[in-house]
């Protein structure tokens, strides 16, 4: 089998809620997501998805997505899908860094060496653990008061993890997460992730204010230096994400006792064999997982499930289902929430088949 096509598409994903906004003032009201079809000298075409979150949050972007696959093509032309591991070598012999880029790549390798198994990505992943997967739920930051009305709303629907934006000022993240923690119940929940926005000094304020409360402080600085620094100054369970981008980084962090949790976003560290060796590697030093992605539809939704669904409940922290937040559906046979949770499909590959509509005409085309 050889790869002879690749089809790129870019999709808008406006959000049900109107905005996403986290720390420093940053915010998304559409979402520019890359899908990718791979397709075979034997007929069968794979899928995969990259969204960043905007261009501000990680080192990626839409149309920097695009370009890079466009880079990677002509390599890739002539490979055996199914060889996963050798088609990772050849994108980083060809691609130094920008992990981003290869993610829907990888995706949509796995998604064809599905179909020619029969089997689904998690089956190959290592089986399915448990009925189903926990989700969180991301509170976009606003005021307080609103803040905890829309934790209200979403436990309803059935959630019970929350993951609350902050990294605002002080006084104002103080009175976010004392007003939400109002709202739970017992066994909820509720992760402070300032997703970089505070300075040391800011963190342990906010830290010891509520220390008092039930609730997770998340990557509260940029340098993992700080990072470091708040963690070994608090009381509360803490979590690591941004800093968390390869094994490298997890291993130092595991040496340090950095983080009691983190974070794995398939796209930050290359794909899903990339996010798999570190998942594995998780479970190996008994590292609880939330695992995701920076953002996505339908098709990075599935990848995610795959993936969660493959790992032992014991260390999965939660997921989330990125395609209930955006008004676009981009693929049938997606997983769809039901009370908080999502099941990973059983059917072979990530189990979805994109909505020709919904994607329109590709934006490149590539032929071997």
């Amino acid at each position: 089998m050889k790869i002879t096509e690749i089809r790129v598409y870019q999709v808008d994903l406006p959000l049900k809620e109107g905005r996403y906004a986290w720390a420093d003032g940053k915010f998304v009201e559409v979402f520019d997501s890359t899908v990718v079809a791979i397709s075979t000298d034997e007929g069968i075409t794979g899928y995969g998805e990259v969204c960043p979150l905007g261009p501000f949050y990680l080192p990626a972007y839409g149309p920097g997505a695009r370009a890079g696959i466009g880079e990677l093509a002509p390599h890739l032309f002539g490979e055996d899908p199914t060889a996963i591991a050798r088609i990772n070598a050849v994108m980083d012999r060809a691609l130094l860094g920008h992990p981003y880029v290869k993610s829907p790549l990888d995706m949509a390798c796995w998604d064809i060496l599905g179909k020619v198994t029969k089997q689904s990505v998690a089956q190959l992943m290592g089986g399915r653990f448990g009925e189903s997967v926990e989700l969180y739920r991301a509170i976009s930051q606003q005021p307080a008061a609103e803040m905890a009305k829309n934790v209200a709303g979403y436990r309803e629907e059935g959630y019970r993890k929350f993951q609350l934006k902050v990294g605002g000022r002080v006084a104002d993240d103080i009175e976010r997460i004392r007003a939400v923690a109002d709202r739970l119940g017992p066994g909820d929940i509720l992760v402070a992730d300032a997703n970089t926005g505070w300075l040391a000094a800011d963190a342990l304020r906010v830290a010891n204010a509520v220390e008092n409360l039930d609730v997770f402080i998340e990557q509260p600085c940029v340098a993992y230096a700080n990072c470091l620094a708040v963690r070994e100054h608090i009381s509360l369970p803490f979590i690591l994400d941004e800093n968390i981008d390869g094994v490298d980084t997890l291993l130092r962090a595991y040496a340090d006792r950095a983080m009691d949790a983190v974070n794995i976003k398939i796209s930050k560290v290359g794909g899903l064999s990339k996010a798999r060796q570190i998942r594995d590697l998780c479970v190996t030093l008994g590292i609880p997982m939330t695992i995701e992605d920076s953002w996505g539809g339908d098709i990075i939704t599935a990848a995610i499930a795959h993936l969660a669904h493959s790992t032992p409940e014991r260390y999965r922290f939660s997921s989330t289902d990125f395609n209930s937040y955006v008004t676009v559906q981009i693929a049938e046979g997606a997983p769809q929430r039901i009370e908080g949770r999502m099941q990973a499909s059983q059917e072979a590959g990530l189990g979805i088949e994109p909505i020709t509509a919904a994607l329109g005409e590709p934006v490149a085309l590539y032929r071997a």
